[in-house]
């Protein structure tokens, strides 16, 4: 689709390979994630894998409908579907990059009830 590199990292996480994940991370990454129940800030690739375990077994994907990449600054926006038939919601992502491409600030916002997009 693109050369994303928000991209490539959910297609990584969606595929169960957090090693991939986190090696597209700095190591001292920052992340903020807006659910509909709670904020989860954190920082560090350890930070953000042990959100990503904590979640349990999930078969869900990150299915980019929009994506933006301006200099060190990406967007996406897309749905997430899980086993492979439930569109839950949409999510619209943001990150920062280091000047050696990896994700330096990571902001996502999930809704369940609403999307950029009609």
């Amino acid at each position: 689709m693109t050369d994303s590199t928000l991209v490539a990292y959910y297609a990584a996480v969606d595929a169960g390979d957090f090693d991939q994940a986190m090696s597209l991370l700095d190591p001292h990454v920052e992340f903020a994630m807006h659910l509909p129940a709670t904020t989860n800030r954190g920082h560090g690739r350890e930070g953000l894998r042990a959100y990503l375990t904590g979640r349990g077994d999930v078969v869900r994907a990150h299915v980019p409908l929009r994506v933006s990449m301006v200099d060190d600054v990406e967007f996406v926006h897309g749905a997430v579907v899980d086993d492979g038939v439930t569109t839950t919601g949409h999510f619209t992502a943001a990150v920062s990059k280091t000047a050696d491409g990896l994700i330096a600030r990571y902001q996502v916002v999930f809704a369940t009830d609403f999307s950029l997009l009609p």
